[in-house]
């Protein structure tokens, strides 16, 4: 039994993922309101409620724009996995690559850290993309946005679908729009 609940903002914006326990909680205290029930019931011998899955906050909690930490896993979420000299996809066997090779003066930066796969990292070697006449498929840039809910994927609940629509697409793509 999954026992998580999504916590949308009073804007149904998603804030988090909580606990069945804390969810009930936050109802009980009139901090929150559900949004979408399960059909299994709670009960207790003076009262009994559907169990939530989603539940939304009757006020609004503003949330400060969190700056993307710069790390090897971070880079790959913004290439969505996916090598940006070749094309090819995949979350096993994928590196990042400084464009400008660290022995050439390339910083460890936004700007100059790229998802590769092995191969190309190989091939690029310790060159610049043209010295080894291979091109970026997109230019590098400082991500401004990540999510503040981290979720697996395919394993949300369907009824959360329509409030997690932004996480279905990697970071960068979010910044495109």
């Amino acid at each position: 039994m999954n026992s998580d609940v999504l916590v949308l903002n009073f804007t149904y914006e998603a804030l988090n993922i909580t606990s069945f326990q804390r969810a009930v909680k936050l109802i009980f205290a009139g901090k929150a309101e559900i949004v979408h029930d399960l059909d299994r019931r709670i009960a207790s011998p003076s009262w009994q409620m559907r169990m939530p899955s989603i539940i939304r906050m009757l006020y609004y909690i503003k949330r400060p724009m969190q700056k993307v930490a710069l790390t090897k896993k971070n880079v790959l979420l913004r290439d969505d996995y996916t090598c940006q000299y070749c094309g090819v996809r995949g979350e096993r066997m994928m590196t990042v690559d400084h464009v400008v090779p660290r022995s050439r003066g390339g910083p460890s930066t936004w700007e100059n850290l790229v998802c590769a796969c092995m191969r190309c990292n190989n091939r690029k070697n310790n060159r610049s993309p043209q010295d080894a006449n291979m091109s970026l498929r997109r230019k590098p840039k400082t991500p401004k946005y990540i999510p503040w809910i981290q979720v697996r994927r395919n394993t949300l609940p369907g009824e959360w679908h329509k409030f997690l629509f932004l996480y279905n697409v990697s970071i960068e793509t979010k910044l495109e729009g």
